[in-house]
């Protein structure tokens, strides 16, 4: 991790880079002995920087729920399991960690109406300009936010998904009313990223926290694209598998 010095006119802000590859450390494994973070000191000789920003890096992470300040002691390592999320041919957020924890919840943040761009025209493969309904969802377990997605799917054929959505709070369930029993995933691109600002907002994170970002394409056992969806994963919550 540590002994690596940050790079400076990056663009990236000291603190930001620290706090980043402690959150990575704390990931591996690489603290477990001692189930504390090394010293302001320490920390701040690695990095080569001052203490205040090494403070600032700790802060954003104690912000985040993953370490802790322990008066008289140092910074205790938060010991959160993360959730596993299966990414298989039927991917699903409430059965895909539904044993994992005691409740597991999605919320319509918002929805709209859009003509389909030439992106998402490929991948749901239709014509530019079909007319969309997009959806902003948030997934949360145990009261806690996970995820945020933004999802679309065809107007003509799921013009009132919003409102089936808002009363089932499932995809799923939503799909069935819509003559859609059962649908597969296609594919699952996953990359990683900065959290942005709604990220922030919606899933309570701090500056410099990481989200896993999944492009998924799911369509009906027919295979014909019912959904494209890109959501949001608070990387220091959930770790991905992939079943085969």
């Amino acid at each position: 991790m540590a002994g690596q010095k940050v790079q400076r006119q990056t663009g990236v802000a000291l603190w930001r880079q620290i706090a980043d590859r402690i959150r990575a450390s704390i990931n591996h494994g690489d603290f477990d002995d001692t189930g504390m973070v090394p010293s302001e000191m320490v920390l701040a000789l690695q990095f080569g920087v001052n203490r205040h920003t090494v403070r600032s890096a700790l802060a954003a992470l104690a912000q985040e729920g993953i370490v802790r300040a322990v008066q008289g002691r140092g910074t205790l390592i938060e010991r959160k399991e993360r959730l596993n999320f299966p990414i298989s041919k039927r991917t699903r957020f409430s059965q895909g960690i539904g044993d994992q924890v005691r409740e597991t919840r999605s919320v319509l943040l918002a929805t709209s109406e859009e003509a389909a761009s030439a992106e998402l025209a490929r991948h749901l493969r239709i014509e530019v300009g079909t007319r969309l309904v997009r959806l902003e969802t948030l997934g949360q377990a145990d009261h806690r936010s996970v995820s945020r997605a933004s999802s679309w799917f065809p107007a003509d054929r799921f013009g009132d998904i919003a409102e089936v959505y808002r009363t089932t709070g499932s995809i799923t369930k939503a799909f069935r009313e819509f003559g859609v029993p059962d649908y597969v995933r296609v594919v699952t691109e996953i990359t990683a990223t900065h959290a942005d600002e709604s990220d922030l907002a919606d899933l309570q994170l701090s500056p410099g926290a990481i989200v896993l970002v999944a492009h998924a394409l799911n369509a009906d056992l027919d295979n014909i694209p019912v959904q494209y969806s890109i959501s949001r994963f608070a990387a220091d919550r959930v770790r991905f598998t992939v079943e085969n």
